[in-house]
């Protein structure tokens, strides 16, 4: 999955850039509104995690230009929003969700509930009734970070679970490689490289071992399906 953090204090920047990083995420900053803009149209995003206070302008503004589709999105005017802000008081948080904000935390927050906040609201489309992601006999857990086939634990790197993470959102669907690279590396993958190949390869050799039927479909020149039969 992957997120824009839209935020000008540089320290929280970088502390929760690395935060999300090591969850799985893929991570892409914007320190003012402008850019912030210019990221949107070209990049697809899964959550766009926004503060209020921008240098060139603020968030209440962008949230609703984007929810009113006043801006080119790549993601679409109904791109999860959550307001992350030091303005607290009650006017500023109903103004927030009134202006198309899915959720809205105030500084100071723990990484822990921000984390289970962003998860929830991936949810609402991924998976709907339960906080672990189940598809065939793989399941994910995102809060534990655990995957298993059946009763065997596989052990995956943050780009794999990622991978997976995304596949997993769309069972039997089609995924192009230059669908995961949108979603799951940020705006510094070359999109030349090989990485998607290579991540996939080592991904669908973890998932099936032995007489396990393969879990990931690869279609020479098209891209690659989550099996829910798997």
């Amino acid at each position: 999955m992957r997120l824009l953090i839209v935020e000008d204090e540089e320290g929280l920047v970088s502390a929760l850039s690395i935060g999300l990083r090591r969850e799985g995420y893929a991570v892409d900053i914007s320190l003012t509104c402008a850019d912030a803009y210019a990221k949107l149209a070209v990049h697809a995003y899964d959550l766009v995690l926004l503060d209020v206070n921008l240098p060139d302008g603020d968030g209440f503004t962008l949230a609703q230009r984007v929810r009113e589709g006043l801006v080119p999105s790549e993601s679409g005017p109904d791109v999860r929003v959550l307001m992350l802000t030091a303005r607290g008081g009650l006017p500023d948080r109903v103004r927030g969700l009134d202006v198309g904000a899915d959720d809205y935390v105030v500084k100071p927050f723990a990484l822990a509930e921000l984390s289970a906040r962003i998860r929830a609201l991936l949810r609402r489309e991924v998976v709907r009734s339960s906080t672990v992601a189940k598809v065939g006999d793989i399941t994910l857990d995102p809060a534990r970070q655990l995957v298993h086939r059946g009763g065997r634990e596989v052990g995956l790197t943050l780009k794999e679970f990622a991978v997976l993470r995304y596949l997993m959102s769309k069972p039997d669907h089609l995924i192009s490689a230059e669908e995961l690279l949108r979603h799951v590396w940020d705006e510094n993958a070359d999109p030349f490289t090989q990485t998607v190949r290579v991540t996939v390869g080592t991904l669908r050799r973890k998932l099936s071992v032995g007489s396990e039927t393969p879990a990931i479909e690869t279609m020479i020149g098209r891209g690659y399906r989550l099996r829910k039969t798997a």
